[in-house]
């Protein structure tokens, strides 16, 4: 017997082209074989060679952002989850403000540590030497109560100079000798992601990549799939960085795959029980240059939901009409930090993308106190934008963001 339409994977053109054809009638409310619960709590699926580091992880992995107690952290491991991506900058509201995730992490997975793989990260500024960024390492290395870590990222790196500080690569040269760190890297979704990747590729710098890419960022899908909505393009080169990676043997990891639906409302964006966040992600796995994803996974809901599309490498057919209903819908609210149009606009020298990128941890991911920090590193002790009269950012954005109301809706929210 063949099989049905509504469940026949697609591969990625075909996706765009099942798009077109759908009606919104068929993406709400319907109910389906998928709806029915399955008789165990869903589990990994599918495990994937990440680049020339040899690792197999869990195609869904564990993104440490919010993470709020240990046990939650087991039973993701449970679950077969067996990748943990973490930074020295992650706080947990399970503590008191300036508790950190990598505890956690450490608490949780301490006795398991020759089962999982552990990635932390620091964002090493270009002034930074050798032995700051050592000292960094070693905090984290307390904390994850392990002497080593398995992937050591310098963490959203947007700009050449951090990304070629000399003291970073003799710290990974030294750090790989003691044995503190197996292999390195480089995570980034700022306006000049795409800039650092192609350089950190072409003087092979990195053995893994963590960078942003959704469905909202490929530009097929603006080009082919949403031109009604009058929305450009962009991060258009990234698809062919992805592929470049992956014939380097880089491992690929990518993170924001929802499009800032983190913490919207996404019931009325959902087809015969599948939801939103499953379609995006089995865009994600439709990429063959991609090994995994990382997700922040808040409750055992979410990761029952996560999960159960592990393994599924294939598209369906009325993924493409969801994902093109939440583009219609959210496309004029989602900032897409990567697209870089807007950097420079500020006549003084703000950094729109990353003002905006503060406000999205605050308002998607619902973590004020890491947006707030990292807004006030931005701003300093007072921002431009209170009192601007010029409004030279105004049109910046091709995406009909009003930025200067953004930027002052960032400053109430965050300015402590």
């Amino acid at each position: 017997m063949g099989r049905s339409d509504e469940t026949l994977p697609l591969g990625r053109r075909d996706f765009l082209r099942a798009a077109a054809g759908l009606g919104a009638t068929a993406l709400v409310g319907a109910k389906g074989a998928e709806a029915t619960a399955p008789s165990s709590p869903p589990t990994v699926k599918r495990y994937h060679r990440l680049g020339r580091t040899g690792f197999e992880i869990s195609d869904i992995s564990f993104g440490s952002g919010g993470c709020k107690t240990a046990d939650f952290v087991r039973t993701c491991y449970d679950r077969g989850i067996n990748y943990f991506d973490t930074a020295e900058m992650y706080r947990t509201k399970g503590f008191n403000r300036g508790g950190y995730v990598e505890s956690l992490i450490g608490e949780a997975l301490h006795d398991k540590r020759d089962k999982v793989y552990i990635t932390s990260k620091y964002m090493a500024e270009a002034e930074d030497d050798r032995q700051k960024i050592m000292s960094k390492l070693d905090e984290s290395l307390r904390r994850l109560r392990t002497d080593y870590v398995d992937v050591y990222l310098n963490h959203a790196v947007n700009s050449m100079e951090r990304l070629t500080n000399p003291e970073w690569f003799e710290f990974v040269e030294l750090a790989k000798k003691q044995g503190k760190i197996r292999f390195s890297g480089m995570s980034g979704h700022g306006g000049r992601l795409q800039e650092c990747l192609e350089h950190a590729l072409d003087h092979d710098l990195v053995d893994v990549i963590l960078c942003s890419h959704n469905f909202g960022s490929d530009p097929a899908f603006y080009e082919k799939f949403t031109k009604q909505f009058d929305l450009l393009a962009n991060q258009k080169g990234l698809p062919r960085l992805l592929a470049k990676a992956h014939q380097k043997d880089v491992g690929v990891v990518v993170m924001k795959t929802l499009m800032g639906a983190k913490l919207n409302d996404l019931a009325a964006y959902r087809y015969d029980g599948a939801t939103l966040p499953q379609a995006a992600f089995r865009w994600v796995f439709s990429d063959p240059n991609v090994d995994a994803l990382v997700i922040s996974i808040g409750n055992v809901k979410r990761l029952d939901e996560y999960l159960a599309v592990s393994g599924q490498q294939g598209l369906r057919r009325k993924d493409a009409a969801l994902l093109r209903q939440y583009v219609a819908a959210r496309g004029a609210q989602y900032c897409r930090n990567a697209c870089d149009a807007c950097t420079g606009a500020c006549d003084q020298g703000l950094s729109i993308p990353d003002v905006l990128r503060q406000r999205m941890y605050a308002l998607d991911y619902g973590d004020t106190d890491m947006a707030r920090d990292g807004y006030a590193k931005l701003v300093g002790s007072a921002s431009p934008c209170v009192g601007c009269k010029t409004l030279s950012c105004l049109n910046a954005c091709p995406h009909d963001l009003d930025i200067p109301s953004l930027t002052l809706e960032t400053e109430r929210i965050l300015r402590a």
